[in-house]
């Protein structure tokens, strides 16, 4: 909700600090005193245009800061996060400066931020309804989602969207292949011979390093063997050193009991050198084995890693992807020979993940359609007492074509109205007058609450041109969605000021030579004086006062 609104140098404001609570704030006050500067105000602070016209006369920039409460796991503390800004623990503060040439500069928690981020910021918090403008609910593009909140379509939803993305996976799988087949059909004979020629070579995994590491041994054969017939004449000649060990530790075994377990580490050591012996021994023996000097043998090694490389340059792999390599044009020269198997197979996969979303989405259609059904009731039901009972409110669902369908679903949804008996509907914004879009912003919102994460609405003159019993009916539908979010209702209707939990009064007093704005909280006794005004205009008479009295409920 919003807290507080501290404003300097806007307009007719010099300085002014303005704390906000929950419920219904009613602000009220003369024409021209400067309500709409308030609404300007917090306008810019939500990211609205700036305009050099904004700075008081005399100063160098305007401000204003706006103040909220975020609850917890709020949509803007997402946002802060998408830009690696602090989100602090419960508060946010926006900030604009306006400069005397009209530009301008943002700042979200004390820190620099783009226009940009700060109007979605303020989209998520706040809705500012007027005569002339209207945030959200007027851009058709939010119309979907506004139905599927108030039909608790969460769930459904997300099954739609597992499912269009499996289906458009197996649609980009099924491609590929379709791809890849004509691909192979163009290159045919050329897929063939390479598969004919790996084939033939048929690499193996690991090949080449192994080949390059016997190669190396036949390369320096002579040396290696001279250096290991060395190492075995003194390791066995003229005795093996394995067995002179032993011999060693079984004449010290024999006499051991004899020194007191003094020769126990001297026998261990026999015993573990006489093991390291063996495994030497047997290591370099192995070695002599695999030493290979038939230059022959060398000959065919290296005509095998020089094929194996040439290969490899051939189809722009790595000689150890060769294998691999071999296996998927197998399989390619597969699938052509099978006339396409594999991809009527890809093809009955899409299929079937495509009926599966579709499945899904005409789920979410009736559901959708039996929440327009009530959203449309409910709205009529609230049109009646805000004196619109010849309008008419419908939620229409436009079928999409198939190249259209999404992850959201088969159709588009739209909000249109018709304010008079026979004529078509139409868009809101381009129907409805000034005062019956303000009515109609109220409906909605009416039948809507709780399913935005707006916490706080603001509306600028919705009574305009009405009074009466229409008018108690605007304060009425106020005060209910009061109960559920924060309300700030710009007026000059004392039905609809009366039933607020919190009156501010705006009024314009000169100051030093100049006209400045100020806004007042008033107490209860203040309240009545500003509903009798309301009522009976610049004299305020003991009947207007008495009147005002019946209105707030203390008669």
């Amino acid at each position: 909700m919003l807290r507080a609104l501290a404003i300097r140098d806007v307009v007719l404001i010099e300085r002014l600090d303005i704390d906000f609570q929950g419920g219904l704030s009613a602000l009220t006050g003369e024409t021209g005193a400067g309500k709409s500067i308030l609404l300007d105000s917090l306008a810019l602070a939500l990211g609205a245009r700036s305009e050099s016209s904004l700075v008081r006369p005399g100063a160098q920039q305007a401000s204003v800061a706006a103040v909220f409460d975020l609850p917890k796991g709020h949509i803007a503390a997402e946002l802060l996060a998408e830009q690696g800004l602090d989100g602090g623990e419960s508060q946010l503060v926006l900030r604009r400066i306006v400069d005397a040439k009209g530009g301008s500069r943002a700042f979200v928690n004390d820190q620099p931020a783009s226009i940009g981020l700060m109007r979605r910021l303020g989209d998520a918090l706040v809705e500012i309804h007027g005569q002339f403008e209207s945030h959200s609910l007027l851009n058709p593009a939010t119309h979907r989602a506004v139905l599927d909140a108030f039909g608790h379509h969460e769930a459904l939803l997300s099954q739609v969207r597992d499912r269009y993305a499996l289906w458009r996976s197996a649609e980009v799988a099924r491609r590929q292949a379709e791809a890849d087949l004509e691909k192979s059909r163009a290159e045919e004979a050329e897929l063939r011979f390479a598969v004919d020629e790996l084939r033939l070579l048929a690499p193996e995994q690991g090949e080449d390093v192994r080949l390059a590491e016997k190669r190396a041994l036949m390369m320096h054969a002579e040396k290696l063997a001279e250096g290991i017939n060395g190492a075995l004449a003194a390791l066995t000649r003229p005795a093996s050193v394995e067995t002179a060990l032993s011999t060693a530790q079984r004449q010290l075994e024999r006499v051991a009991e004899k020194a007191g377990g003094k020769l126990a580490p001297a026998i261990q050591a026999l015993e573990r050198a006489a093991i390291e012996a063996g495994e030497a021994l047997s290591q370099i023996e192995q070695i002599q084995n695999d030493i290979d000097l038939d230059p022959a043998h060398l000959e065919k090694i290296e005509e095998r890693l020089f094929t194996l490389k040439q290969t490899a340059r051939k189809h722009g792999v790595e000689v150890d992807q060769l294998a691999d390599l071999a296996g998927r044009l197998e399989a390619r020269l597969a699938d052509l020979d099978g006339g396409g198997k594999g991809l009527a197979r890809l093809a009955r996969a899409e299929a079937e993940a495509k009926e599966a979303y579709a499945t899904c989405a005409r789920q979410l259609s009736e559901s959708r359609k039996a929440a327009a059904g009530k959203l449309d009731v409910a709205v009529a039901s609230e049109l009646a007492p805000l004196k619109l009972e010849k309008a008419r409110f419908e939620t229409q669902l436009q079928p999409l074509e198939e190249a259209e369908w999404g992850e959201t679903g088969l159709e588009r949804v739209a909000f249109q109205v018709a304010t008079n008996p026979g004529t078509a509907p139409g868009p809101l914004n381009k129907i409805a007058s000034g005062g019956e879009l303000a009515r109609f912003m109220l409906a909605l919102k009416v039948v809507l609450a709780g399913t935005s994460p707006v916490a706080c609405l603001v509306f600028d003159e919705v009574d305009s041109g009405i009074g009466g019993a229409v008018a108690a009916a605007v304060g009425e539908r106020l005060k209910r969605l009061a109960a559920v979010l924060q309300v700030l209702v710009v007026t000059h209707s004392p039905q609809v000021a009366a039933l607020a939990d919190h009156h501010y009064k705006v009024s314009k007093a000169e100051a030093k030579g100049s006209m400045t704005t100020k806004i007042d909280l008033l107490e209860p006794e203040s309240r009545i004086e500003e509903v009798a005004r309301m009522l009976s205009g610049a004299e305020i008479t003991s009947e207007a006062r008495q009147a005002a009295w019946r209105l707030m409920g203390r008669a």
